[in-house]
């Protein structure tokens, strides 16, 4: 599907971190080039907000990456890694990251999504039904949910050009 896209269009982008995270890590064996992937997407466009939704650890080692983020634009919402007693780990921001959306929804023209997330569908059609919103998503086409892509305006697949939106050893960019 076509989509309209000019310079004075409103943007809000939404970063499901850990997902484009998780993707990175398990079909490359790298970390995601965030800043890259979120200039791409942009394309031009009015950025209104750009937020990630990262996860605290206990050992506290995402702190340089948390800082690479911010340094290239995107604003951080942190939420600690839960850890239950049967020994469980739940880092989940997708009511969070939902809320966000619809809540700065009015105020834009589209919202791109950075997941690959299927539990975002109803997100998507929201926008789109009810505040007229075009909604891109860009993620790993080889583990986004097809279903995401098929309700979204627009997808950008990152797996069409891995070398620009990897941190592999050797590409020195940051974010």
């Amino acid at each position: 599907m076509s989509i309209i896209k000019h310079k004075e269009q409103r943007v809000g982008i939404y970063i499901d971190a850990q997902n484009l995270y998780h993707s990175g890590k398990n079909l490359y064996h790298s970390k995601v080039n965030f800043g890259a992937i979120v200039k791409d997407a942009l394309d031009g466009r009015k950025l209104v907000r750009a937020v990630a939704y990262v996860i605290s650890t206990e050992s506290g080692d995402e702190t340089g990456f948390f800082d690479a983020l911010t340094k290239v634009g995107i604003e951080t919402k942190v939420k600690d890694l839960q850890i239950f007693s049967s020994g469980a780990k739940k880092a989940d921001w997708d009511v969070g990251l939902a809320i966000d959306a619809v809540k700065l929804a009015p105020k834009l023209d589209s919202v791109i999504l950075l997941t690959g997330d299927g539990d975002f569908c109803p997100l998507v059609e929201y926008l789109q039904m009810n505040q007229g919103c075009q909604v891109e998503v860009v993620s790993f086409g080889k583990s986004t949910s097809a279903k995401l892509i098929e309700v979204a305006d627009h997808f950008m697949d990152l797996d069409e050009n891995v070398n620009k939106y990897l941190l592999r050893a050797g590409n020195n960019r940051r974010g």
